[in-house]
């Protein structure tokens, strides 16, 4: 008999971000109108690469003349939230290419981490310049921080 292997320790998030689910964000019966976990997880995204890489938007969009969009989005809506909830934005970054950038973001009740998900969200964003049509590939300065970040995320994967 072979012995039982230990459970996999889950990967740390990359970045995490607490928002408050306020009025605007909701819908006449108090819960969060779907197309608003759109713009909280882009809320995420621009504070993580201002915050933890040093890249805000708008030194990405103005001093380098380069954005960053999404061009693809897929959301698993799992639970409700209600106004006032304070929720906990987890990001990951699950692959880092020439130009692109997957992202899985899960949302969880702040005070109750071990809850029922919100959302899971998984996108991916392309780096391109103002001059140029379609992808670039990512400045090295850049890449240099994107890739520390999946380094630390990989250093909890057991």
């Amino acid at each position: 008999m072979e012995p039982a292997l230990a459970p996999a320790t889950p990967l740390l998030p990359a970045f995490t971000h607490h928002q408050k689910v306020g009025f605007a964000h909701c819908d006449p019966a108090g819960i969060v109108f779907y197309p608003r976990y759109f713009e909280m997880v882009n809320a995420t995204v621009e504070e993580w690469f201002e915050t933890s890489l040093g890249f805000s938007f708008a030194k990405i969009h103005d001093d380098m003349a380069a954005a960053v969009p999404t061009v693809a989005i897929n959301i698993d809506f799992r639970h409700p939230s209600r106004l006032g909830d304070v929720l906990e934005f987890r990001l990951h970054v699950t692959r880092l290419g020439r130009s692109s950038i997957d992202l899985q973001i899960t949302a969880v009740q702040a005070d109750d981490p071990d809850g029922p998900d919100r959302f899971t969200m998984t996108s991916t964003l392309v780096f391109t310049r103002k001059d140029i049509a379609g992808s670039a590939p990512w400045p090295a300065d850049l890449r240099t921080a994107l890739q520390h970040h999946i380094n630390k995320q990989d250093q909890h994967d057991t």
